[in-house]
């Protein structure tokens, strides 16, 4: 949500800007923005919609300068206007921000006291304002933006450019992730590596709380008390930074077939050298020290810690509570003694879910995150952060990043068995070697995915889709609504099979699809029961299943997906494959935007 570049550099940045703006699409956005210093004179351009219509209005109306700062807006107060864009002018002062200012009003009605008017419906034009009020009390731009950083409440990530001032940008941020980039004799700014990865791949990640003051030459850094802090240049990956669609017509296609390359990876980084067990990072973890396990997360990765909940209580005997960021803290449940706390987010910068960690602190005897950003907040807040090494994900809609955070959890969960004693070594080394034969399923798996664009054609033309499962099937069904809905924008509701007849049975007709996911496991004639109920009262079934549970369902179903045969344990993270396939080719059908889907921001890193 919201992107944000800063450029001091020895070409002309505009382009510069752009190019890096391009690289943060995936984040979610509105409108977009930049302003240049030429010759010490400020100037901007803005449009409303995607980034071909700034480019546009760049072609014909150019900005020179070699100092630039750039945004991508996701709206927040105020509608997507070109008046609302970033960045955000007052008098001498551009900025650009991601987050929310919560006090916004009292400092808006205080300038309003002296005099001093809007323009727009942003809480940013707040911030600019309050910095032009400080430089006209004779403050330098330096000491205008701390003074106005000081007066702010809530998540932001800032970058100011100051006219007649070519060689100086500051940043600051709290809340929201920012990060610098180090190149030779030239700086950036970014909302996070992939924007900068074209111009460097030294970067440093500013702390919470931490004020920037950057040229060509230096970096400055104040920690939250004012003190000079020196925070540590990283290089980053270029490899993991790429952002090209490797052939596919959408971001979403690819990532959807590098789930059994990467699904492979991280099975490999937490398997012992024999592959028997597994192995944590660092000084790991050992569960016979924790009695019970809180697991946090929003959207998909909510669904993943669903799923592991199951694993963890089977397996492990861990009694398990899961919880929306969102609502987690606003209840400030107890966390009894001896209560890990496990954090999933793809970004590591989700608001939420930080803010959750954040409330744990000092409450569960230990904080574990998975997460896809080993360098995120949430990874470096936590005692333990396990990668789940999906590499970029730009499509909004979650694919590889959510199987693979399946697998990281599901082999936390064979750890933490085996630690307590409910597995045995030899269960543990059949189980891990059934996990290794999952890549070669998920390939089996997408060379059949020409029934599964055929039977998406046939639910694109549904206004309304059910999709039922059963035990690790639920979140699995779950999941499969939300991606259904993100990008095709067809509404989608899921239910635990058994709770059919409680209620949304009454939705039942021919108009509505229902999807079941059912492998032949110790559910399935449960599940295949509630299909029909379905089936006799009219309804359509989607059936997704393994030639087992084919061979005695499927003659009853109107179409029937097949899956190849894994471990029942397995399934959920297998049968996320047909789940993604039929959104994306639902949406394919439809014409929606697949990768940028309208409203959703990939990062959200306000409340």
């Amino acid at each position: 949500m919201c992107g944000i570049v800063g450029v001091l550099g020895n070409h002309e940045a505009a382009p510069l800007l752009v190019e890096a703006l391009k690289r943060l699409e995936y984040r979610g956005y509105d409108s977009a923005g930049i302003a240049t210093l030429n010759e010490g004179h400020l100037d901007r351009r803005r449009a409303v919609g995607k980034l071909v219509n700034l480019s546009d209005l760049l072609v014909h109306d150019p900005l020179a300068g070699k100092a630039g700062i750039g945004h991508t807006r996701w709206a927040t107060h105020g509608a997507p206007t070109v008046d609302n864009a970033h960045p955000h002018r007052a008098g001498p002062v551009a900025v650009v921000h991601n987050g929310i200012i919560e006090n916004f009003r009292d400092i808006r009605a205080d300038l309003a006291e002296k005099g001093i008017h809007f323009s727009t419906e942003t809480d940013t034009e707040t911030v600019a304002l309050l910095v032009q009020y400080y430089m006209d009390q004779g403050l330098s731009p330096r000491d205008a933006a701390l003074e106005t950083i000081k007066r702010l409440e809530g998540a932001y990530a800032l970058c100011f450019l100051f006219e007649g001032e070519d060689d100086l940008l500051i940043a600051a941020r709290q809340g929201s992730p920012l990060a610098i980039g180090h190149g030779e004799g030239e700086m950036f700014v970014g909302s996070d590596a992939i924007a900068l990865a074209p111009m460097t791949n030294q970067i440093t990640y500013l702390e919470e709380g931490d004020f920037a003051v950057i040229t060509r030459d230096t970096l400055e850094i104040l920690d939250s008390a004012g003190r000079p802090a020196n925070r540590e240049i990283r290089a980053v990956s270029i490899e993991n930074t790429q952002v090209d669609k490797g052939g596919h017509k959408h971001f979403m296609a690819k990532e959807i077939a590098e789930q059994p390359k990467v699904i492979g990876e991280a099975i490999m980084h937490y398997l012992s050298e024999d592959g028997k067990s597994v192995v944590l990072p660092g000084a790991g973890l050992d569960f016979t020290g924790i009695d019970r396990l809180t697991m946090v997360a929003c959207g998909t990765a909510f669904y993943a810690c669903l799923t592991a909940k199951y694993w963890f209580e089977q397996l492990a005997g861990i009694p398990v509570d899961v919880d929306i960021a969102s609502e987690f803290r606003y209840r400030e449940p107890p966390i009894p003694a001896r209560t890990a706390a496990l954090f999933v987010s793809q970004s590591g910068e989700t608001a939420d879910t930080l803010a959750a960690l954040r409330f744990c602190e000092g409450r569960a005897s230990t904080i574990l995150s998975v997460v896809n950003v080993p360098e995120s907040s949430i990874a470096r807040e936590s005692d333990l952060a396990l990668p789940i090494l999906a590499g970029t994900e730009i499509g909004v809609a979650s694919t590889k990043a959510f199987t693979c955070q399946l697998t990281v959890l599901y082999m936390l969960a064979l750890k933490a068995a085996h630690d307590r004693g409910a597995l045995d070594a030899d269960r543990l080394a059949d189980l891990l070697s059934q996990l290794r034969a999952l890549p070669s399923a998920f390939n089996t798996a997408l060379d059949r995915s020409r029934p599964m664009a055929d039977a998406a054609r046939k639910l694109a033309e549904a206004r309304d889709i059910l999709f039922l499962g059963r035990g690790l099937m639920y979140p699995l069904a779950l999941e499969g609504a939300l991606k259904l809905k993100e990008i095709s924008y067809i509404h989608a509701e899921a239910y635990a099979s058994g709770e059919l007849k409680h209620g949304p049975i009454a939705l039942i007709d021919k108009h509505v699809p229902v999807v079941v996911m059912a492998p032949r496991d110790g559910l399935f004639d449960k599940t295949t029961s509630n299909m029909q109920e379905v089936i006799a009262r009219g309804g359509r079934v989607l059936l997704i299943t393994d030639e087992a549970g084919a061979s005695e369902a499927a003659d009853d179903a109107w179409i029937t997906l097949l899956m190849p045969q894994v471990d029942a344990l397995l399934t959920p993270i297998l049968y996320a494959l047909p789940a993604q396939l039929l959104a994306y080719h639902t949406a394919v059908a439809k014409g929606t935007d697949v990768d940028q889907p309208r409203n959703l921001a990939k990062s959200v890193t306000v409340e």
